[in-house]
C-alpha cells in the first residue's frame, strides 16, 4: 500500500445510528437510506416499479399463506392469527413494507408446457388480481390526530398510525395506547409517555397491554437486526430491560394473542447434551424407559418471518425432489459446450434441483457461461442481480453494451413483481427452466421464499454469490444457512479477482489484512487525527486528488463509511460533499437539481441515483437512466443525498474508485465482512482515509459475521438429506 503525498492525515468518528434495544439492528443502521414507503403519497395513475414490487410481495405473501393452508394437519408453529389481532398485523405489514396503490402486476400468457414431477407437490392457487388498497379515510386520520394531540405525541404521525390500524383506529389507540409502538421509529419509552397522557393513573408498567406491545416490538426490533426468531431467555431478558415486571407472563400473553409463534426446534450440532425428559416414559407392559430426548431451544418470532422460513424451505425441498429425467439431454448438450469451472457448474446444474456457487467478482463469469450455455441448448435460463449496476456488469460479460441488449439478465425486483424477466404460467409460476441468482448473500427470507415459491417443478436454481461480504438487510441469512446444511452440491470458483485489489480483498477474506504491491496507487492509506479532518480529506479526495491523480471523476467515486450518524457518518460528509460539489439552497426538502440522492424504494433496498427537478408532484429523480417521481410526502422518508454510502447501501454495486472511511469512534463497528464488502466495492482504486489505527486489523482477524438467530437450517434438515 502507498501514502499519497497530497492527502496524508487522520480520521475519526463516522459511528452508525445507535438504538438503546437490546437487538440492536445493524441492518437498520446500514440497510437503507430512508424509511419505507408509506401510504402517505397519493396513487399515481401508472404503477412504478418500487408499487409493482410491493403489490408482488403482497401476491406472494398471500399465496405462501394459502399454501401453508394447504397442509395437512395444524403447523407445530402454532396457529394462525385470527379476528383483531390478524386485521392489526396485516395493516403492520402493510406499512413496514410500503405498500401503494397499484394495479395489476402479472400478466397472463399462456401457459408454457410443463415437464411433469414427481410427486406432485400441492399445486400454487393462481395469484388473485391485486387491487389498490383505499388509503385512510380523511376521518379516521383528523380522529387519531385528536388522539395524539391530547397524548402530547407528534400529530403528523396521523396518517401512518391510521394506515396500520385502519377504520376506528383513534379508539384503539384510546383503549391501548402502547399500539402506538407498531408505528416504525417509536420507542418504548415514547409510547409510555403517550400512554400515561392518555391513561393518567391507571398507567402501570405491569400492564399486559405493554407487555405485549414491548414484546412485539422486540421481536420487530430483532427482525431489523437480521434475526428470524429470538431465543426465549434473550427475549425475556430484553424485556426485563425494558422494565418489563413479568417478562414471562408477556410472552405468554403474545402468544395467546396471535400476536407472535413459539417454536421448539430440536438441537443436531455435533457434541450437544441430551437433556433428559422430565418424566420416564411406559411401555406397554407398564416398564419405565430411561429414554433421553435431544436438546431443544425454544424460539419467539413473528408470524410473517416464520411462514417465510416455512416456505422457503418447502419450496427448495420441492426443487431438490421434483426433477424430472425428461430433458435431461438438452442439459447434457449443454455441460458438453461449456469448460473450466463452468462445465462443473453446468454438470451440478444438469443434476441437481439446487446448486449453489462461491467466487469473487472475477467468478461472475462462470455463472454468465451457464447462462449462455443453457440459453444455447434452447433453455429458458434467467439470471436476476440484486441491483441495476450487478445487472449492467453481467450484461457486459456476456457481450451486451447495455442491459437492455439481452432480456435474459434482469434484477430481483423486476423479476418479483412481473416488470422484468419471462413473466408466469397460468399458475402464478415463472415461465422458465433455469433460474441464477447473483449477490445471494443479499437474499433475505422472504425475497428467497418468494423466489422458491415462483419457480416451476423441475426448475434448476442457482445461488451464486461471495461468502464474504455482509448478510441481508432484511431478516435471515439464507445463502449462509444453506452453505452450513450442505443439501445440495456446492461448487467453489477458483477465478481470484486480479490485481493489486483482488489480492488485497482475498486476503481480508480470510482474515488477513496485508501488504500489496501498488505500481499504480490502486490502494491508497489517508491516515487522519479526528472527524473533522477526516471529512476534510474525503472531500479533497473526491473532489480533486483522485480525479487528477487516478483519472476518476467525482460523479464515479463513492464514498462508504460504517453508519448514518456521527461526526463522520453519512449525514456529515454528504453535507460537506454536497457543499462542494453541488452548492445550493435545497429548496425542496433540502435537495437541489444534480445532487446525488440514495433512494430507498421499499426497506432495505437502495438506488443510487441524480435529483432532475422538482416541481408540485414530487421530486424528480434519474436512478440508473430511469425516471422516478418521488411524492413531497415521501421525499423525507425515502431520498437521502448519495455522495456517501453504508456499506450495506453500497453492496451489490461497485464504483471505479471508492473512498473508504474509518473514523476513530466506529471501531466498535468494524467487522471482517464489513471491511471486505466496503473495499471490495472498488473497480479500480481504494483510498482508504484511516483513523482506526489497530482496530482495521483486528476486526479483519477477530470479527467475523455477527450471529443472526434462525430456524431455515433446522427446517432444511428436516426435509433435504445432506450432500457429503
Amino acid at each position: 500500500m502507498s501514502t499519497d503525498p497530497e492527502t496524508t492525515e487522520e480520521a475519526e468518528p463516522g459511528t452508525p445510528d445507535t438504538r438503546p434495544q437490546d437487538a440492536t439492528p445493524e441492518a437498520a443502521a446500514e440497510g437503507g437510506s430512508g424509511g419505507g414507503a408509506g401510504e402517505d403519497g397519493a396513487a399515481s395513475a401508472q404503477p412504478t416499479e418500487a408499487e409493482a414490487e410491493l403489490a408482488a410481495q403482497r401476491v406472494e405473501r398471500e399465496r405462501i399463506e394459502r399454501r401453508k393452508a394447504e397442509k395437512q394437519g395444524p403447523l407445530e408453529s402454532g396457529a394462525k392469527l385470527s379476528g383483531t389481532a390478524a386485521d392489526l398485523l396485516a395493516a403492520v405489514r402493510a406499512v413496514e413494507s410500503g405498500e401503494k396503490p397499484v394495479a395489476a402486476v402479472f400478466g397472463e400468457p399462456a401457459p408454457a408446457p410443463r415437464r411433469p414431477a414427481a410427486p406432485e407437490p400441492a399445486r400454487r392457487p393462481q395469484a388473485a388480481p391485486v387491487t389498490a388498497p383505499a388509503a385512510p379515510a380523511t376521518e379516521t386520520v383528523d380522529a387519531v390526530r385528536r388522539v395524539l394531540t391530547e397524548g402530547g405525541a407528534p400529530d403528523t404521525l396521523a396518517a401512518q398510525v391510521a394506515a396500520v390500524l385502519g377504520e376506528g383506529a383513534d379508539t384503539v389507540l384510546r383503549e391501548d395506547p402502547w399500539q402506538l409502538l407498531r408505528i416504525g421509529g417509536v420507542r418504548p419509552d415514547q409510547a409510555d409517555g403517550f400512554a400515561r397522557a392518555l391513561l393518567g393513573a391507571a398507567c402501570a408498567p405491569d400492564d399486559e397491554r405493554r407487555g405485549r406491545a414491548v414484546t412485539v416490538w422486540l421481536l420487530e426490533q430483532a427482525a431489523l437486526a437480521g434475526h428470524t426468531a429470538l431465543e426465549m431467555a434473550a427475549l425475556e431478558t430484553a424485556l426485563t430491560q425494558r422494565s418489563v415486571p413479568d417478562p414471562e407472563a408477556a410472552v405468554q400473553g403474545t402468544i395467546a394473542e396471535g400476536e407472535a409463534l413459539v417454536f421448539q426446534d430440536a438441537l443436531d450440532e455435533p457434541g450437544a447434551p441430551a437433556r433428559p425428559r422430565e418424566s420416564a416414559s411406559e411401555t406397554e407392559d407398564g416398564e419405565e424407559e430411561d429414554e433421553e430426548e435431544r436438546p431443544v431451544r425454544v424460539l419467539v418470532g413473528l408470524e410473517r418471518y416464520a411462514l417465510a422460513e416455512e416456505s422457503l424451505a418447502d419450496g427448495l425441498a420441492r426443487l431438490v425432489n421434483s426433477l424430472s429425467k425428461e430433458g435431461s439431454q438438452a442439459w447434457e448438450a449443454a455441460a458438453a459446450t461449456a469448460s473450466g469451472g463452468a462445465a462443473e457448474l453446468m454438470r451440478a446444474v444438469a443434476g441437481h434441483g439446487l446448486v449453489l456457487h462461491t467466487g469473487g467478482e472475477a467468478a461472475r463469469a462462470e455463472p454468465a457461461a451457464l447462462l449462455t450455455a443453457a440459453r444455447a441448448a434452447g433453455l429458458r435460463a434467467y439470471a436476476a442481480c440484486h441491483t441495476p449496476d450487478g445487472r449492467r456488469r453481467l450484461a457486459a460479460l456476456l457481450g451486451a453494451a447495455e442491459p437492455e441488449g439481452t432480456d435474459s439478465v434482469v434484477t430481483v425486483p423486476g423479476l418479483l413483481s412481473g416488470t422484468e424477466g419471462p413473466g408466469r404460467d397460468a399458475e402464478g409460476a415463472l415461465n422458465l427452466d433455469l433460474l441464477i441468482v447473483l449477490d445471494a448473500p443479499l437474499l433475505d427470507v422472504e425475497s428467497a421464499a418468494m423466489i422458491a415459491e415462483s419457480l416451476p417443478d423441475g426448475a434448476r436454481l442457482v445461488l451464486s454469490g461471495d461468502p464474504a461480504v455482509l448478510w441481508s438487510t432484511g431478516a435471515g441469512r439464507v445463502f449462509a444457512d444453506l452453505l452450513a446444511v450442505r443439501a445440495c452440491p456446492q461448487i467453489a470458483s477458483r477465478v481470484p479477482d486480479p490485481g493489486p485489489l483482488g489480492e488485497l480483498v482475498s486476503g481480508i477474506g480470510i482474515g488477513e489484512l496485508g501488504q500489496v504491491e501498488v505500481p499504480g496507487k490502486e490502494i491508497v492509506i489517508v491516515p487522519v487525527r479526528d472527524a473533522g479532518e477526516a471529512v476534510h480529506r474525503t472531500v479533497q479526495l473526491v473532489s480533486d486528488s483522485v480525479p487528477r491523480a487516478i483519472g476518476v471523476p467525482a460523479e464515479q467515486t463513492v464514498v462508504i463509511t460504517p453508519g448514518h450518524g456521527g461526526a463522520a457518518g453519512t449525514r456529515a460528509l454528504n453535507a460537506a460533499l454536497k457543499e462542494r460539489l453541488n452548492p445550493g439552497p435545497g429548496r425542496f426538502g433540502g435537495f437541489d437539481p444534480g445532487d446525488r440522492i440514495a433512494y430507498s424504494p421499499t426497506p432495505g433496498r437502495t438506488l443510487p441515483g441524480q435529483v432532475v427537478k422538482a416541481d408540485a408532484e414530487g421530486l424528480h429523480l434519474s436512478c440508473s437512466d430511469a425516471p422516478v417521481v418521488v411524492p413531497k410526502e415521501r421525499v423525507e422518508q425515502s431520498v437521502r443525498h448519495g455522495w456517501a454510502l453504508t456499506a450495506h447501501q453500497a453492496a451489490g454495486s461497485r464504483w471505479p474508485a471508492v473512498v473508504a472511511v474509518l473514523p476513530g469512534d466506529a471501531a466498535q463497528a468494524l467487522s471482517r465482512p464489513w471491511v471486505y464488502t466496503a473495499f471490495s466495492r472498488a473497480e479500480r482504486h481504494l483510498s482508504v482515509v484511516h483513523g482506526v489505527e489497530q482496530a482495521l486489523p483486528k476486526a479483519v482477524a477477530e470479527t467475523p459475521h455477527k450471529p443472526r438467530t434462525t430456524r431455515l437450517s433446522t427446517l432444511l434438515r428436516a426435509q433435504i438429506p445432506p450432500t457429503g
